[in-house]
């Protein structure tokens, strides 16, 4: 990873890559023979085709994969890869000068569950036998800049610039043989509401039930009836 990143800033620096660092880094890291790059596959470009199929690293706005995935998976096994941040340390930067302020760690921590309501934008993909997921935890330098200003003044706020990857922490896969069980805690009961979930994935209620829909979505879990006002769920094949 460090020998990735290092190529990728002696090639560029900040502020004057093609595509951003994280992309460019994780696409190189999959896969470091650049003929394997953006091929193209049933009219659509894909980030990487090669002896394990499709992978596609996306960092944001997983609705954009929709119409590629329904080509996709027609014909290959397709990895969609998101890198989620675990740690990341703030460094402000001038956009002009390029100079840089103080570095400081943010008190937010990224957990795998962070890329739940990315995957409701492709639901009706998550159960063909060709999906794959691959989170990606990293630790990262995020470069921030001030907003532009505009006819009332500058508004409020850093605006994220680029993040620049300092080392992978854990590489989880979904999908497959691995399964979607990796987001379902243990100490569950045979039949559990969102609430049961929420409590012991450690996320509460509401994201419970948001993780729920989208488990179910992807045949890990089916709902099986109520228990007052809350929906019963069991795992399937238990």
């Amino acid at each position: 990873m460090r020998n990735v990143v290092g190529s990728e800033r002696s090639r560029s620096g900040i502020g004057t890559y093609g595509e951003k660092t994280v992309h460019a880094v994780l696409k190189n890291y999959f896969e470091p023979y650049s003929e394997s790059h953006e091929q193209k596959v049933g009219g659509f470009v894909a980030d990487i085709v090669g002896e394990n199929g499709i992978i596609e690293i996306q960092t944001a706005g997983f609705e954009k994969l929709r119409k590629k995935l329904e080509v996709f998976l027609s014909v290959s096994r397709v990895t969609v890869v998101y890198p989620i941040p675990r740690n990341k340390w703030i460094i402000p930067i001038d956009p002009i000068t390029g100079e840089r302020g103080k570095r400081r760690k943010s008190p937010v921590t990224g957990v795998p569950s962070d890329v739940f309501p990315e995957l409701y934008k492709i639901k009706p993909f998550l159960a063909d036998e060709n999906f794959r997921l691959c989170i990606v935890m990293l630790d990262v330098d995020e470069y921030r800049i001030p907003p532009e200003k505009n006819g009332k003044g500058r508004r409020r706020g850093y605006v994220r610039y680029d993040r620049i990857p300092l080392d992978i922490a854990e590489e989880i896969y979904i999908g497959g043989d691995e399964g979607w069980g990796y987001f379902i805690p243990d100490g569950l009961p045979e039949e559990f509401t969102s609430y049961d979930l929420g409590k012991l994935s450690g996320v509460g209620q509401s994201y419970g039930s948001f993780m729920l829909n989208i488990l179910s979505a992807a045949g890990a879990v089916e709902r099986i009836g109520k228990r007052g006002r809350s929906y019963l769920y069991r795992i399937c094949g238990r």
